[in-house]
């Protein structure tokens, strides 16, 4: 019985085992990200292939760029318009339920005529109820709920758990990098302007100190003539 016990014990593990490299190399959710230059004048679009009744979620900041703004619009697959924002910043976006198909991410400057714009965007896509395919890989894998304290399904719903919030991390990670970066930019533009208009200060203050020493001079400056 012992024997027994010991070597269904062995398959549960290798069915664990087995089902998380499976997770690690497909779990049913894809996430992209993205850093692209925006040119002035124009517009960028990006294509996702989402499946039925999934979630597919878009972030995206403007990072670098006189005014950090762009117009954002998501198409369907169909092509209509889903969110259309204008001049922002930054946004969060989620679909749901998604429809199978292509859908477009578009990203507009065509409004500025001079300066580019610096972008980064992600794309987290997820099946029907967080899991594609996660059913059938359980079928037909029979075990005793008695002989361990944990069941299949709970171990199972744990580990689905630990990887969105690994998932989630990830992306706030990412995220964050991306406020760091736009916010460097933001400094380093600051940088920039606080030096030239520093300079130039500094250029008016020396011309107004020569040109009142000057004036004090001449002032003083005696041209007669002293006749003996």
């Amino acid at each position: 019985m012992d024997l027994i016990f010991v070597s269904k014990t062995r398959m549960l593990l290798l069915a664990v085992f087995g089902w998380s490299l499976g997770e690690v190399f497909g779990f049913g959710e894809e996430s992209n990200e993205f850093t692209f230059l925006l040119q002035a004048g124009k517009s960028e679009c990006f294509f996702q292939r989402a499946i039925k009744n999934g979630t597919m979620e878009v972030e995206y900041q403007v990072i670098g760029g006189a005014g950090m703004d762009v117009d954002f619009t998501i198409l369907s697959p169909e092509g209509v318009p889903m969110v259309a924002e204008t001049r922002r910043s930054d946004g969060v976006h989620v679909v749901e339920p998604t429809v199978e198909g292509d859908y477009q991410v578009c990203f507009d400057n065509s409004f500025s005529h001079f300066s580019e714009k610096m972008v980064f965007f992600e794309l987290y896509i997820e099946g029907p109820g967080g899991d594609v395919g996660g059913d059938e890989e359980w079928a037909g894998l029979e075990l005793d709920e008695n002989m361990l304290q944990y069941k299949l399904q709970d171990i199972r719903e744990y580990m689905d758990s630990v990887h969105k919030h690994l998932e989630r991390s990830r992306q706030m990670q990412t995220v964050l990098r991306a406020f760091e970066a736009r916010d460097r930019n933001l400094l380093e533009d600051n940088l920039w302007r606080v030096t030239f208009w520093s300079c130039a200060s500094m250029l008016v203050m020396l011309c107004v100190a020569f040109t009142q020493v000057y004036t004090v001079r001449k002032l003083f400056d005696d041209k007669r003539r002293v006749h003996s």
